[in-house]
């Protein structure tokens, strides 16, 4: 047993530390100290620019003004991420924050139009989705409302690096001790193995009880001194390396992220107030560097602002997130390729996780385990909705797509798309990330069009069907014309708040 946990140390700053810092030290206040230690020469990823709805819960945790952290992070508003390209060339397709119409008592809206013949057009079914109405159109503003029909959840596009430097001040304003040095040795307890000293190259020893290693993917502490192992899934996601460049700003601000399905990887586009980010996820068995590289800058919508920057990945994730008294999080705990935007939520959950089951008297094994178990299935789950993407393709056009589309995927994932195409039926799985709503856009999207409909929707006749079905259009389309373009609404809130 360790004794009472009084001083929390965090090892690495970039998103994945100051996050950790601002929320700890937010929600726990004085019954810990907390220290950053960080190495302004230590340059940090930084290319993780989209986010999910759940990042609204943790600016409202930390209670930050919404149009101050637009202005300060050069922020623009994401209502989905458009996908070019991976179910066949030419073929588009949304994963919107938003639900699409209305269903039954357990039976979901997609049973309805699969009754009346309209969901093996995929078009139809994000006919009846606002977030995918305003996304079209450029359209955004917060509308309050409680009705399900014209909610239009919503995330971010922010500059990491800005968001970094806006959680430091806010950190330091609560009490963070920051700390500038680089780690040259780590000392144990003999006993325990648990981590006791970061010993600095300017001489300075910090001490802690717990540690949270955001030292990235050197995971200094969770790798480099604990010998926690990594499990690999590059058999099932390929990709291992990213090249990322800025470039201008589009004239247009598109509300939603732009992911580009080319021969050997995707490209991103993410629209900020003051630039574009850029990026190319590809498999260094399919393009060298240069190659990637080539193709993405003859890719870009604007000039570029600097040069591309290579970033070498293996995706999987750490056996355990947390061993003895260090906690992984960010990049050290695992790679996910951004395609889904869960890098940043997956510290946001990481530190929240924590928290629910921060030791009171010292580090309990029982806390540990039910910790790591958790990560474990989120980290699981979210695997399977990225593998989605590549295996449910009409591509044979190169050797990656052949691949993709024939591999064995993970057991969990089969289960449900068999299901999901003999009966129409999904279900969430427990503390799933990704709602039914974003299963459901994905299959159809990637062309997963089932069999068979709930017997419930037999208990509406085609014509009530069809009616309901008008009246829902309707009732999406009715705002939209109302809204502001997204960039009007960037200047005007920013400005008057």
């Amino acid at each position: 047993m360790q004794n009472k946990i009084k001083k929390v140390v965090i090892l690495g700053g970039g998103t994945a530390g100051w996050i950790s810092a601002a929320l700890t030290k937010k929600l726990l206040g004085d019954a810990v100290s907390i220290e950053l230690v960080e190495s302004e020469s230590i340059g940090t990823v930084g290319v993780g620019e989209a986010t999910i709805p759940p990042i609204q819960v943790l600016n409202s945790v930390l209670g930050i003004d919404e149009a101050e952290f637009l202005r300060e992070t050069k922020a623009t508003m994401k209502l989905a991420i458009k996908f070019e390209n991976w179910t066949r060339k030419q073929h588009s397709y949304y994963h919107s924050f938003g639900v699409s119409g209305r269903g039954l008592a357990f039976c979901q809206f997609h049973h309805l139009l699969k009754k009346v013949g309209k969901l093996e057009n995929d078009s139809h079914l994000w006919n009846y989705d606002l977030n995918y109405l305003c996304a079209e159109q450029g359209k955004f503003a917060k509308i309050r409302t409680k009705d399900p029909l014209v909610d239009m959840p919503y995330a971010y596009h922010f500059d990491a690096g800005l968001y970094a430097q806006y959680l430091r001040k806010y950190s330091e304003k609560l009490g963070v001790v920051r700390t500038e040095g680089k780690v040259n040795s780590v000392e144990q307890c003999n006993e325990s193995g648990f981590i006791k000293t970061l010993c600095l190259e300017n001489g300075k020893r910090v001490t802690g009880d717990l540690f949270l290693d955001c030292s990235g993917f050197n995971g200094l502490l969770i790798q480099g001194k604990l010998k926690t192992g990594y499990e690999d899934w590059s058999h099932w996601l390929q990709c291992d390396r990213a090249v990322a460049v800025p470039s201008k700003r589009f004239e247009k601000t598109l509300p939603y992220t732009r992911s580009i399905a080319h021969e050997a990887g995707w490209q991103w586009r993410i629209p900020l107030q003051h630039r574009n980010g850029n990026g190319l996820v590809y498999t260094s068995h399919h393009y060298s560097d240069q190659t990637a590289t080539d193709l993405l800058m003859s890719n870009l919508d604007t000039d570029p602002l600097a040069e591309p920057k290579v970033i070498k990945f293996h995706t999987g994730r750490r056996y355990k997130q947390w061993n003895k008294n260090v906690v992984s999080i960010g990049l050290s705990s695992g790679f996910l390729e951004p395609l889904e935007s869960t890098s940043i939520h997956l510290i946001q959950s990481a530190v929240v996780r924590l928290i629910h089951m921060f030791p009171h008297e010292g580090v309990n094994e029982y806390l540990v385990d039910e910790y790591n178990k958790q990560s474990k299935v989120e980290f699981e789950q979210i695997r399977d909705f990225l593998i989605l993407h590549y295996h449910a393709t009409e591509r044979t056009d190169s050797i990656f797509w052949r691949d993709m589309k024939n591999m064995t995927v993970p057991d969990s994932l089969q289960h449900k798309i068999e299901l999901f195409k003999a009966s129409g039926r999904l279900f969430r799985e427990q503390n799933d990330l990704f709602l039914e709503s974003s299963w459901l856009q994905v299959l159809i999207g990637q062309g997963i069009i089932p069999r068979d409909y709930h017997p419930l929707a037999d208990t509406m006749s085609n014509e009530k069907i069809e009616a309901m079905l008008k009246q829902i259009q309707a009732i999406k389309n009715e705002p939209v014309s109302q809204l502001p373009s997204h960039d009007d609404f960037i200047a005007n809130f920013c400005k008057t708040r």
